[in-house]
């Protein structure tokens, strides 16, 4: 077994066995064995850093092994510059997402923990495979336990949530599925994705791969406009659901365009990018706007999700350098300060059970510590320099005034309406004086809170500080596949 597969394994191992060996009259156990499932599922991602051979575009870490000999699948997993990091962020979020559920969650504590830890370990298999089988299994085992997660351990519309989740993100993956058959009968019989890659395909044909890809990775980013079902599922979720969703679930739709529409269906890519690039700015604009009107905090974060991610399919299909690497920096970044606002929000409903900003005024007065955090990651959420919420969005523009300065001037835009919907929530939730009894009787962040917030905001300055070796492991990558891309296969 390979380091990937220990990246894969570890974590769904970890997952088995709390789900077999855990009960709630031995939740303290168990919470620790999750804890420990989590570190060791993080520790076992690190050889891949200090191994990663940055001046190579190819595949790393190689494995291949036969899987259903009849139709030539084959379990087969590598990264690039491109994958490495959502790696190692999503071993990195889970292990926070344990940690803030190490008190909350009182009921069925082992399938909860057990549940993440299995996601986990699925969501490392989408970033990782090779082989279009393998890619669409752990693709669409992610939605089983988000599934649970959300149906079982989430607010009172759970149900409704959970299928609505569901349905969307499944209904657009069935055409995925045909495009994976044409792919394996064009190439002869193989599912090798990097031979796809390859493929001498007709600009029609390549239209429909591309919106038969675009109809699943859409839905998942989630673009405009089948954006709805995501601020219902956030507003319905546990707090470490709704982390882990914006955090990484949103991001292996962003990548799938990079390792499916884009290389198989290059011609489309670029004769479509219009459409893209338009539903891109609608998201960034108008989904933005609708943020400022919302009176629920999950609700406005969700909106600003989509926003933010508007700015990576912008990036994308700007076809440059500095657009293509600033959508995949803004994809790590918005895993770190997504997952961080969330966690906020939880740690205030945990308290006074509302998530309405209308609840709160004057948190600063009893949680000042707290509100430190918090006006950090709104900063970050702005797009403040220094932080990791300004390095992706500021590449992505600089990227679209190259292309055109009008379409780096609407993107820009953006960075107004991230500040003023952020900024205004926090002055409404934290500033001002304490409005209620609710908020007078709030006690500060204990050490555990202090802790998964303190991890979340070390990652946020370092890499608004120090973004170089972010964009250093990818750079390589992201030239190959650009010169890829560029080239016309008609």
């Amino acid at each position: 077994m390979g380091l990937l597969s220990l990246a894969i394994w570890t974590p769904i191992f970890f997952g088995v066995v709390l789900l077999a060996l855990g009960r709630d009259d031995q939740a303290r156990s168990v919470r620790w064995l999750a804890l420990i499932g989590a570190v060791v599922s993080l520790l076992v991602t690190l050889p891949l850093y200090a191994g990663f051979d940055a001046g190579s575009s190819a595949m790393q870490f190689v494995e291949k092994a036969r899987w259903i000999d009849r139709f030539n699948v084959n379990y087969h997993v590598g990264i690039d510059g491109i994958s490495f990091w959502f790696v190692l962020l999503t071993a990195f979020i889970n292990l926070v997402v344990v940690i803030s559920a190490w008190e909350v969650i009182t009921e069925r504590v082992n399938q909860y923990m057990g549940a993440f830890l299995i996601l986990s370990g699925l969501m490392i298999g989408v970033f990782s495979a090779l082989d279009g089988i393998l890619f669409y299994t752990f693709f669409e085992a992610t939605l089983i336990p988000m599934y649970l997660i959300i149906g079982i351990w989430g607010g009172p519309n759970k149900i409704y949530a959970a299928f609505k989740f569901f349905l969307y993100t499944l209904l657009g993956s069935l055409l995925m599925l045909v495009a994976l058959v044409f792919l394996y009968t064009k190439s002869g019989g193989s599912f090798d994705i990097i031979t796809w890659h390859k493929l001498p395909l007709s600009l029609s044909a390549q239209t429909l791969l591309f919106f038969a890809f675009f109809a699943s990775f859409a839905v998942k980013v989630p673009m405009w406009p089948v954006h709805t079902w995501l601020p219902d599922v956030h507003v319905e979720a546990p707090t470490g659901g709704s982390a882990v969703l914006a955090a990484i679930m949103l991001k292996l739709g962003a990548y799938g365009f990079l390792r499916f529409s884009m290389p198989i269906a290059p011609d489309a890519a670029r004769e479509y990018a219009w459409l893209m690039i338009g539903l891109s700015l609608v998201a960034v604009v108008y989904v933005g706007l609708v943020a400022m009107v919302q009176q629920d905090m999950k609700k406005l974060v969700a909106y600003s999700s989509v926003a933010h991610m508007g700015f990576v399919t912008l990036g994308f299909f700007i076809f440059s350098d500095l657009g293509v690497a600033g959508g995949i920096v803004q994809m790590i970044a918005h895993g770190f300060v997504s997952g961080a606002m969330f966690l906020c929000i939880g740690v205030l409903y945990d308290r006074v059970h509302s998530r309405e900003i209308a609840s709160y005024g004057g948190v600063v007065n009893t949680m000042p510590n707290f509100t430190a955090f918090a006006l950090l990651f709104c900063m970050a959420n702005s797009g403040l320099p220094a932080t990791a919420g300004f390095v992706g969005e500021w590449m992505v523009i600089l990227g679209a005034v190259k292309a055109n300065f009008w379409l780096g001037a609407a993107a820009a835009s953006a960075l107004v309406f991230g500040a003023a919907y952020t900024l205004w929530m926090f002055k409404r939730v934290y500033l001002g004086p304490v409005v209620n009894e609710d908020v007078r009787q709030l006690t500060d962040i204990n050490a555990r809170e202090f802790l998964m917030l303190g991890l979340l905001a070390a990652a946020v300055l370092y890499m608004g500080i120090h973004p170089k070796p972010f964009t250093d492991i990818m750079n390589v990558s992201v030239a190959d596949f650009l010169k890829h891309v560029a080239m016309s296969k008609l």
